[in-house]
């Protein structure tokens, strides 16, 4: 079963994408159009890089937090902390702040791909629309990987952050924008 907020989610998206498909050409100039199409890539590439600079934030992270743990006894440190682990082993508070840390980074990587690929393909038939959804996913990209950053530990505090939840909305928007983009292009209705 889908949950509610994700059907209103897919609702939103669909209904503004049928409103500007139908009626986007009289609401707007085509070249207008195309200045909202290059708004997705654009979001997305500095989405993208926003993403590669916040690892720099776990790097420190791996050190200071492995460091704390040196000086409060804790044993096999650089085994437990330092890389190749992708997480630090264990349950002590510096390990657990460090862990949301670096699954504030690692979180990203579980959504942007398609975030990407179905902001893409939903901006060649509704580029308003995808424009929308991708600032969306970006603010609330931000807004989640900070919050989780800064849970010290507790994970439950990653949505403390007022627009945290609008990478879900922005996720979704893209992704339902893009297949039904793509469904446009196969059944013939638009072109790339």
């Amino acid at each position: 079963m889908i949950p509610k907020p994700v059907m209103i989610v897919m609702g939103a998206a669909a209904t503004s994408g049928y409103v500007e498909f139908k009626y986007g050409a009289s609401m707007i100039s085509t070249p207008r159009t195309t200045q909202f199409a290059a708004i997705t890539p654009a979001v997305l590439l500095g989405t993208g890089f926003w993403a590669f600079t916040h690892g720099f934030i776990v790097g420190k992270a791996r050190t200071k937090y492995a460091e704390l743990a040196r000086e409060d006894g804790e044993k096999d440190v650089d085994e437990r902390y330092l890389l190749p682990n992708l997480y630090a082993q264990g349950t002590s508070k510096h390990a657990m702040a460090f862990n949301c840390i670096q699954r504030s980074h690692q979180h990203i990587f579980e959504t942007y791909t398609q975030a990407v690929v179905g902001g893409l393909a939903g901006m060649i038939s509704f580029p308003i629309s995808t424009a929308i959804s991708s600032v969306m996913y970006a603010i609330g990209r931000v807004q989640l990987s900070r919050g989780y950053a800064a849970a010290e530990g507790d994970p439950k505090k990653r949505y403390e952050a007022r627009f945290a939840i609008w990478m879900w909305f922005g996720f979704l928007g893209n992704v339902c924008l893009g297949l039904g983009s793509c469904g446009l292009i196969m059944a013939g209705k638009k072109k790339l």
